[in-house]
């Protein structure tokens, strides 16, 4: 049993809205940060990364630049760029990317099923990546960027979306990058109830994207939770903003890698240690893997079709994952990579950027890359239903949810 519950949600007039969305705020180095809220001044992105709007020589995590951003919030709720619904409600956002649609539901998950298991990770999060957050919703006494949690799609779910999707919009723009964003309202009282019901019978939850901005809206929580003992667990922060998606809406990208050296081997003696643990086949242009344990080798100009023998492929949920197989059978033993997560020799290029980009990275700073089939969300599922962890790098998300759409405040 999950709690989803609606919430009054502060939100940028329809006006303004398209210039307020803003990418996540660790999409952007600092540079790309500065130079972005310089072409977009409304851009949620001065709030999300308030450094921007200071000097150079102030650190990105100074007291100060958590201090700027709670200013710069208030500001733009006092002067109405900020409007903030008077009835908790549920919403709608759906993203267009390419002609294909993804719509979630917008509402806040329970801190309670995070600490439980009900809802689900499949990725460790590191203290330090924490810190930033939990700093900034601090400061802010807000939530400012929605978690991507997952869901088994349900019917009665997929009725409510139906039904207000048929209903005018609260937004409807598409952005720079050329995603289409359009956003409803669910403030019929029996259409929340709907909603929270089915959330109640949906057994398990799953983080998508987006776990350390999640364990640091917990951590939070359970601050805010130490400084109020008499709470009452209705508290807004006993929650957390979320975006729920069915499983059937969601897409993941590959992420594929990309390789500095050979590690003391010739180009040769890497076909052939990779032919003697599968098939592997020159190809004109470029290959791009269409099954599961296919994977696309781009290497001395050429492009290679490798597929594991299935004897490679152990029945685990983890173990059995592609990067798993490929990381166990060439990356450490051919390679010589022993941990993919401190080693400077691997790099990783998000599927967004095409075959292109891993043939720029072999031409410049790389010798060889693996363009991967993409993880696929029910396996997604069965690690988390597992218990288990994803290897490092093993899904990308498109499109990314804006941010400075919908913001939930929480008490101080």
């Amino acid at each position: 049993m999950a709690v989803v519950r609606p919430f009054c949600a502060i939100r940028p007039r329809a006006d303004i809205a398209s210039a307020v969305a803003a990418l996540p705020y660790d999409v952007y180095n600092r540079a790309e940060a500065k130079a972005e809220t310089q072409r977009e001044p409304l851009s949620f992105l001065c709030i999300d990364r308030a450094e921007s709007q200071l000097g150079d020589d102030v650190d990105t995590y100074d007291p100060r630049v958590y201090e700027k951003a709670r200013q710069l919030m208030e500001a733009r709720i006092e002067d109405n760029t900020f409007i903030q619904d008077e009835k908790p409600c549920f919403y709608i956002y759906e993203l267009i990317m390419d002609g294909r649609s993804q719509t979630g539901i917008v509402g806040c998950a329970s801190i309670d099923d995070y600490i439980s298991g009900t809802i689900k990770k499949h990725e460790n999060t590191r203290a330090d990546k924490e810190v930033d957050r939990i700093n900034h919703v601090d400061a802010l006494s807000a939530q400012t960027g929605p978690i991507f949690l997952a869901y088994r799609g349900r019917d009665d779910l997929r009725e409510v979306i139906k039904k207000v999707k048929s209903s005018a919009t609260l937004y409807d723009f598409t952005s720079p990058d050329g995603i289409t964003h359009r956003v409803w309202k669910i403030d019929d009282s029996s259409d929340i109830g709907a909603v929270e019901k089915a959330f109640k019978d949906t057994e398990s939850i799953y983080i998508a994207d987006g776990h350390h901005r999640c364990a640091s809206a917990v951590k939070v929580g359970q601050k805010r939770r130490q400084e109020h003992p008499d709470y009452t667990g209705t508290e807004e922060f006993n929650y957390f903003l979320s975006v729920l998606f069915a499983d059937e809406e969601l897409m993941i990208m590959d992420y594929n890698r990309v390789i500095k050296d050979l590690n003391g081997h010739t180009p040769k003696e890497i076909i052939d240690i990779l032919s003697s643990k599968g098939s592997i086949e020159i190809r004109e242009g470029q290959f791009k893997p269409e099954h599961k344990g296919e994977v696309g080798v781009y290497l001395d100009n050429n492009w290679y079709r490798f597929r594991f023998d299935d004897s490679l492929i152990p029945d685990d949920a983890v173990e059995g994952l592609d990067v798993s197989v490929l990381q166990n059978n060439v990356l450490e033993p051919v390679f010589g990579i022993k941990d993919p997560k401190t080693d400077k020799r691997i790099d990783f290029v998000g599927g967004i950027r095409g075959l292109d980009e891993l043939e720029k990275r072999v031409s410049q700073d790389c010798k060889i890359a693996f363009a991967m089939f993409p993880t696929s969300i029910s396996e997604l599922f069965d690690v988390a239903d597992a218990s288990l962890l994803m290897p490092p790098k093993s899904t990308w998300f498109e499109p990314k949810l804006r941010s400075g759409l919908f913001i939930h405040k929480i008490e101080r």
